[in-house]
């Protein structure tokens, strides 16, 4: 899908053609829509088509007055459970013009589109794109504060019973934290070389809205880092909860199995057909049964076997 954008008296307005100025928004884009703005703008078609592979890395490229940044954007997905991943956006500015590639839809290009964000100008395309940033930051931490809510909720869920389904969740969050830290941790590398000016000119307003989104990108990442700890240890933890029960499962039923065993012997000693069997009544099988049974049982719980 192929649409385009523009600033106009402080709104953002779609348009109908490429202009000067506009933002071009690709989302999901079929190859006659690349070869449209590869043609109108003079775009080189690798740039185009670098944030279509799901596997690209964040990273900064630059040829002939045209720069592209690679960066990761977190997703949420919901099926049984709620699951986090991240996939790239491609961002390339030109000498009039911004283009953003992406083969997943996004609610933080949706807000842009839809004027939900103020005091965005597309004709001033670095502030465009360290508001964009920005958005994407916090969307991090939006994720990851619900990450935090779910695994305590789980969590609690545990401590009722320890059943397959929440460990399973748990390893899911456990995932996205990974997902979450690796995609991060590539991003501040390409902030910061953005950072230090040779990619982009800097206003002094625009450097302090980029050192913000560092400061965001570097709270997400102790956050990411915070959570994947507690939830690794809570997962050792639980494992070791329920082999510990499985443990006293196992003492419990071999306790079991040698006081049901005393009355086995008993009777198979009195019904062998021979005479002279000692006290050979009927009742005294049963008795002695009973007996070695409550002693056996007196001794396995005082070795707390029982």
């Amino acid at each position: 899908m192929l649409t385009f954008y523009k600033t106009e008296n402080n709104r953002m307005c779609p348009i109908q053609t490429i202009e000067p100025g506009c933002w071009v928004n690709l989302l999901y884009p079929t190859e006659q829509e690349l070869a449209h703005v590869s043609s109108a703008l003079s775009i080189d078609d690798s740039f185009l088509r670098a944030a279509l592979d799901e596997e690209e890395t964040p990273r900064i490229e630059m040829e002939d007055n045209q720069t592209l940044f690679i960066i990761d954007v977190p997703t949420a997905e919901k099926g049984e459970a709620m699951t986090y991943s991240t996939f790239p956006i491609g961002i390339i500015v030109t000498q009039d013009n911004i283009i953003t590639v992406s083969l997943k839809e996004t609610s933080i290009l949706t807000e842009f589109s839809d004027g939900l964000i103020k005091n965005v100008q597309t004709a001033l395309k670095t502030r465009f794109i360290f508001t964009l940033l920005l958005r994407v930051a916090n969307r991090y931490l939006l994720y990851l504060r619900q990450i935090d809510r779910m695994s305590n909720n789980i969590e609690r869920q545990l401590y009722k019973s320890q059943r397959n389904k929440e460990l399973i969740q748990l390893l899911d969050l456990e995932k996205s934290l990974v997902y979450f830290t690796t995609s991060l941790k590539a991003n501040e590398v390409t902030l910061e070389k953005i950072l230090r000016g040779r990619i982009l000119k800097l206003y002094e307003e625009d450097q302090d809205l980029l050192e913000d989104v560092l400061i965001e990108v570097r709270q997400a990442i102790e956050m990411a880092n915070t959570f994947s700890s507690i939830l690794s240890g809570m997962m050792d933890a639980f494992a070791s909860v329920i082999s510990n029960n499985l443990n006293v499962i196992m003492k419990i039923l071999t306790s079991l199995t040698i006081l049901i065993t005393i009355p086995n012997i008993v009777f198979s000693y009195y019904g062998m057909n021979v005479k002279g069997l000692p006290v050979a009544y009927a009742w005294f099988p049963l008795v002695l049964s009973v007996g070695l049974m409550v002693v056996t049982g007196i001794i396995l719980r005082k070795k707390d076997l029982f």
